[in-house]
């Protein structure tokens, strides 16, 4: 048997996988297509489909969360029936913030990726992941204290 074979089949028996070129040896497998590598500068090319739908599902997974932060800040302000008001309009509008925020937030982050997609550039990093953990954090300490207070 030759060195490198897979599944007990030799290297030049097992089919070509789409990461390897003709000779053998290890392709550069970019975001757009085999093409080689884009410079920053060059004009924008269109990313392969599924770059493009993961990315708007990514979209439509934060509008989703900001939806469910909405909802939570309407029953927060229908539902809730706390001894001081203050503190149920503040759970209410943080509720009502942090979704506002995540709805923006994940449109920038949605056009930001699909300009690097089109650039073949790295993903920009985003700051909606801390923002949430942060907003949540707050939300909980508050519903504690609701809790605790009534």
């Amino acid at each position: 048997m030759g060195s490198g074979g897979i599944a007990g089949l030799p290297r030049r028996q097992r089919p070509r996988d789409r990461t390897e070129s003709q000779n053998g040896r290890p392709r550069a497998m970019g975001i757009l297509t085999s093409r080689p590598p884009a410079d920053s500068s060059s004009a924008d090319e269109e990313p392969d489909y599924r770059y493009t739908l993961a990315n708007e599902r990514t979209y439509l997974a934060w509008i989703r969360t900001a939806m469910a932060l909405l909802v939570a800040g309407v029953a927060a302000h229908q539902l809730l029936a706390l001894p001081s008001w203050a503190l149920q309009m503040t759970i209410t509008m943080v509720c009502f913030g942090l979704a506002t925020v995540l709805a923006s937030g994940a449109y920038l982050r949605w056009k930001a990726a699909q300009s690097a997609i089109r650039r073949n550039l790295p993903l920009p990093g985003s700051v909606l992941v801390p923002a949430l953990a942060l907003g949540l954090g707050i939300l909980t300490l508050l519903a504690a204290g609701a809790a605790l207070w009534s």
